[in-house]
């Protein structure tokens, strides 16, 4: 596949710290970015992700698909007590509202921690990729944590453009990767069964639905909300 060829922003030519969310969400972002030639590595930072099963499923996807490409993986803290901690008084705070915005800054400040930390100076989120999610909400995160450190850039590039969210999703069917069908959080997963219930549908079987794998059309992880673009 011919790829256009990507530069970090303000021609910064040092290393590149990967937030990754999930293997679906990364893959394209992996791809690009190693068509590149950018020297990069993914950071696996998701205390969101509950229960424990799914988070394990989500991230042995990644490594998989990290070791199949021989990008370095850096395996983050599951320290779900923090998160939980953060989240309290937002539990019932709708999908792109304050609870998500704390998330995502929990997970970037520590990107961002790390990058500054280890040599890196450009961090980018594979997040901004999926459609169900909000874009300059994201971005707004990013960037913030960025700024906490000197010498440390946030990468804003719009991976949705030019084909990308069909890419992402040719990627996962190719690799049969495991499909999530909720957001990642606890409070995610109760709002998108509580939507099922009330549609008549089985609630979500957690470790079932991988891409490629039927061709039946499979739900999107906020089925009940509309795309952002």
């Amino acid at each position: 596949m011919n790829r256009p060829k990507l530069e970090l922003p303000g021609g910064n030519d040092g290393r590149l710290l990967l937030h990754s969310c999930c293997a679906p969400c990364s893959g394209e972002l992996m791809e690009a970015i190693s068509a590149s030639g950018i020297d990069y590595s993914i950071f696996f930072y998701n205390p969101n992700i509950h229960p424990e099963k799914e988070y394990l499923l989500r991230k042995e996807e990644n490594i998989r698909f990290a070791e199949k490409n021989n990008i370095p993986f850096i395996d983050a803290d599951y320290d779900t007590d923090n998160w939980f901690a953060r989240a309290k008084g937002m539990e019932w705070a709708p999908e792109r509202g304050e609870r998500c915005t704390m998330c995502f800054d929990m997970r970037f400040e520590r990107t961002a921690l790390y990058a500054f930390e280890h040599g890196f100076s450009v961090m980018t989120s594979s997040l901004g990729i999926s459609r169900w999610k909000n874009m300059q909400q994201i971005n707004d995160c990013g960037k913030r944590s960025a700024a906490l450190y000197p010498g440390i850039t946030y990468w804003d590039y719009n991976w949705r453009k030019g084909g990308g969210s069909a890419r992402m999703i040719e990627i996962s069917k190719r690799e049969q990767f495991y499909q999530q069908e909720y957001c990642g959080c606890i409070y995610s997963l109760r709002d998108t069964n509580r939507h099922r219930k009330s549609q008549g549908r089985d609630i979500i079987r957690l470790g079932v639905q991988y891409y490629g794998a039927a061709e039946t059309a499979l739900p999107s992880p906020a089925e009940n909300l509309p795309a952002q673009e």
